[in-house]
């Protein structure tokens, strides 16, 4: 049998892909390529450059492969840019799912492993999180996330041989250990990665969003997860279903919290470069404070992490970055843009 991952060519996706080819699946990739880059999928694994929505394109997947299982990563990201562009997220997160869902069924996939996001959540006034705490998004982004969770659920309620997994991700950051795999993006928007752009000089410094909100030295907190550990849990989803375990939706997080300024202290520690962190305004769509409380995914799913540690992620991310720098970019569209940190999930 052979998985499909959508959005394969990004972030999380590549690292999903060498997951799946270490625990020797077989793999095929759908990537549009406008976040992800040809290069990020592994030699020898089949490549399909189109939209996921895209029905010809599924169709020639699924009548050329035998798909068992679907991990869906592509979608779009940035908090901020939701609350400025809600149609956008609404039709890259929501509407294009629910084409890919439909084709699923029709195609009698039995599991489908959904990139979902803490910011479902909100602001939840509990710390650390469960997946029962009400979900209040306070973006569109947060909304899409969700609004596919109900698509999940309802169409699981219909069609009793379609399982899901809708995992809830924290903040994902790192790179694959080996150095198979790291973020790349053409417009960098997460904290970790900024600033370790900034300790290697590609970039002056890093914008902090606000540092007057209630936690304990003002700036946001988030929960850090390594992104070798989040594509594990992706895996333990699929055994889990694929010995007939019922859908689950569970958080991917470590539940331990750092604040903005702390993380960037880390990167500056680790690299041992300083680089200037300039106070901004808050941001629409930022909550002060979250954390996971991921013991749904360690019992059910019998996730156990191995790389819980904010130095081991820092200094993964910042042997990407230097390699990034050394190499320069594969192409001309892969310069990234100078933005700055999202503080949000």
């Amino acid at each position: 049998m052979t998985v499909l991952v959508t959005g394969g060519a990004g972030y999380i996706g590549s690292h999903m892909v060498w997951k799946l080819l270490d625990r020797n699946e077989q793999v095929v990739v759908i990537d549009d390529l406008s976040t992800g880059h040809a290069w990020a999928v592994p030699d020898g694994v089949a490549f399909v450059h189109a939209d996921v929505a895209d029905k010809s394109a599924l169709d020639r997947i699924f009548s050329e492969h035998q798909i068992d299982a679907v991990f869906h990563f592509a979608g779009a990201i940035i908090v901020p840019e939701s609350v400025e562009f809600p149609l956008k997220y609404y039709r890259e997160n929501a509407s294009k799912t629910g084409a890919l869902i439909d084709h699923a069924i029709e195609r009698r996939i039995a599991h489908f492993i959904y990139s979902s996001s803490a910011a479902v959540y909100g602001a939840p006034g509990m710390d650390p999180v469960t997946e029962a705490a009400p979900c209040a998004p306070e973006s569109p982004y947060g909304t899409s996330k969700l609004v596919t969770e109900w698509m999940l659920r309802d169409v699981a309620a219909a069609n009793p041989a379609f399982r899901y997994a809708a995992l809830r991700y924290f903040n994902v950051a790192g790179a694959d250990p080996d150095m198979r795999s790291g973020q790349s993006s053409r417009v960098s928007t997460h904290l970790i990665k900024i600033a370790a752009e900034a300790a290697v000089g590609k970039r002056d410094g890093v914008s902090i969003f606000g540092d007057d909100f209630p936690t304990p030295d003002g700036t946001c907190v988030r929960d850090y997860i390594h992104v070798s550990d989040l594509v594990e849990a992706h895996y333990q989803a699929l055994v889990h279903l694929r010995a007939g375990g019922p859908s689950i939706i569970a958080n991917c997080g470590y539940g331990s919290g750092y604040s903005v300024r702390q993380v960037i202290e880390a990167v500056k520690a680790v690299s041992g470069v300083d680089f200037e962190a300039i106070i901004g305004p808050r941001r629409p769509g930022d909550a002060a404070m979250i954390v996971a409380d991921s013991t749904l995914a360690r019992t059910v799913l019998n996730w156990s992490p191995q790389l819980d540690d904010l130095e081991t992620i820092i200094r993964h991310a910042l042997e990407w970055e230097r390699r990034l720098a050394e190499q320069g970019p594969k192409t001309p569209s892969d310069q990234d843009s100078q933005v700055c940190p999202e503080n949000s999930i």
